[in-house]
């Protein structure tokens, strides 16, 4: 008999977007950054020193059209600086290349990340007029303190007012996060998570905090001044947050910085919680935390059959199987099976 477990988990409404979507990244690595936050070297997390040009970004744009297939949804992205704290002119230049793209169809829209005090009213018109659709602001926390202590250079309230006037133009608005920066607390964390969701945002990225070289949070960890999380931790407080997020509806487009060459081999790495499969590790540990109750059982002379939904097997089944490496201490045999039926976290069981 199967046996819903609806009292073991909070059933999550939302659904996960199915659409194909494929972004063209053009990395700007802290080109016009105003600041020097603290945690922040984009040459050495991108591994990329140079800034391509408006003309090197259509070679880019035209390089990445010819590997992706026909039926996708294309964005072109502009990532690692501060965009809309470039001169006017160059803004413009950088867009002005993803035009030809659009008019043809081959591009829907164009991406971009920057800072929540280098939004106005004028800068979103212009925007609108090259047909960006989508702004992601770097908001990494929304707690004053942490944001002093991380060289930031502006306050929450720069964070409320840009969302506010991108939201009111009608863009679709990212915030990123950043988790376990200094004076950073899982209470103050969470509390950027809430900010986030109640501040409108669609999209999200999580990243705990690196300990990258050549930045001033390296000499205060080489200094005994900054700890920074453990992996452990950082998988905790993300999935608390991812799930959240999910339950709100806001899409998680990223977690965990993405592995490089020079950050596998350490080259700039110092400290923090990097892992390659660092989003797969939060996602196994929400199934972690569902099936917790299961774990509790001692039923070593039974087996036990798991449903789940299909695209949530991997996760459920847990990183290098950990879950259910959990659940064999416990059952005489862990199997799990799909379920079309299910959604989300939902999942079914039987004895046998």
């Amino acid at each position: 008999m199967f046996t819903q477990t609806n009292k073991s988990i909070e059933k999550n409404p939302i659904k996960m977007k199915t659409l194909r979507h494929s972004n063209i990244p053009i990395f700007l690595p802290q080109l016009a950054c105003p600041h020097q936050c603290i945690f922040c070297n984009q040459n050495h997390i991108s591994s990329q020193n140079d800034v391509p040009t408006p003309h090197e970004a259509h070679s880019i744009i035209e390089r990445n059209l010819a590997t992706i297939p026909k039926n996708y949804d294309i964005q072109i992205a502009f990532f690692g600086g501060s965009f809309t704290c470039l001169p006017l002119e160059t803004q413009k230049a950088y867009l002005q290349v993803a035009q030809p793209f659009i008019k043809s169809k081959q591009v829907s829209s164009i991406r971009i990340s920057t800072r929540p005090d280098y939004i106005d009213d004028d800068i979103l018109r212009m925007l609108k007029r090259y047909h960006v659709t989508d702004i992601e602001l770097g908001a990494q926390s929304t707690n004053n303190t942490v944001l002093k202590l991380s060289g930031r250079g502006h306050d929450r309230n720069a964070i409320q007012k840009a969302s506010e006037q991108i939201n009111a133009h009608g863009f679709q608005l990212g915030l990123q996060m950043m988790l376990g920066l200094p004076g950073d607390t899982f209470q103050t964390a969470l509390q950027t998570a809430h900010d986030i969701i109640a501040f409108g945002a669609k999209t999200t990225r999580i990243y705990p905090t690196l300990v990258v070289a050549d930045t001033p949070l390296a000499k205060l960890y080489e200094q005994g001044k900054y700890t920074p999380l453990t992996l452990s931790q950082a998988v905790a407080w993300t999935t608390e947050i991812y799930t959240l997020f999910v339950k709100n509806n806001i899409t998680v487009l990223k977690v965990g910085l993405h592995p490089n060459k020079d950050f596998t081999s350490n080259k700039y790495l110092l400290a923090g919680p990097f892992h390659q499969s660092f989003k797969e590790l939060a996602l196994s540990n929400i199934w972690y935390e569902r099936l917790k109750l299961l774990m509790q059982e001692n039923c070593t002379n039974q087996s036990i059959t798991i449903f789940v939904p299909e695209n949530e097997l991997h996760n459920a089944v847990g990183y290098n199987s950990q879950n259910r490496n959990e659940l064999l201490k416990k059952y005489k045999n862990v199997t799990f099976c799909t379920d079309s039926a299910l959604q989300d976290y939902e999942f079914t069981y039987c004895n046998n």
